[in-house]
């Protein structure tokens, strides 16, 4: 099961682990690095040329994350370390339905957003309590083209 454009107006992206592989290189210098892939930034831009607000919220503050916002084009909200109070106060603030908002998260601390959402989503690899709330499981694995999977579905 997957939802349809005309019932969405806010998709919600967890960073690690949903855009990346949810692992970390870290430089000697304490620089971080992350592979993301190139897939997801297409599936973005198509799902923001039909008319869909996508956002990343993270609980870090890296950035990794704003710069891969910036490319994608796309709000970051991040240091959230309560992503339901977070989603809460935007979906307010911005008057959304929370029964219109995706979320494809994949791990304990998105749990309580993707509770609040009408449209929880999950990568294939995701902690068996994500898995266990998702309306929807991606065959892709964070950091493999869980975005464009998403794309894809929704605009078929």
């Amino acid at each position: 099961m997957h939802p349809n454009l005309e019932y969405l107006d806010l998709l919600v992206l967890d960073f690690d682990g949903v855009l990346t592989d949810n692992r970390v290189l870290v430089l000697e210098d304490g620089r971080e690095a992350v592979f993301c892939n190139r897939a997801d930034g297409l599936g973005c831009d198509m799902l923001k040329n039909a008319g869909l607000r996508v956002i990343i919220l993270s609980t870090e503050t890296n950035q990794v994350v704003t710069a891969r916002g910036q490319k994608l084009g796309i709000t970051v909200i991040q240091g959230s370390a309560d992503k339901e109070s977070a989603l809460r106060d935007l979906l307010a603030e911005d008057k959304i339905d929370a029964t219109r908002c995706g979320y494809i998260g994949n791990d304990v601390n998105d749990l309580g957003a993707m509770k609040l959402v009408g449209w929880p989503m999950a990568p294939a690899d995701a902690h068996p309590s994500i898995l266990n709330i998702s309306k929807h499981v991606f065959s892709s694995v964070g950091g493999g083209g869980v975005l464009r999977e998403f794309s894809n579905l929704l605009l078929q």
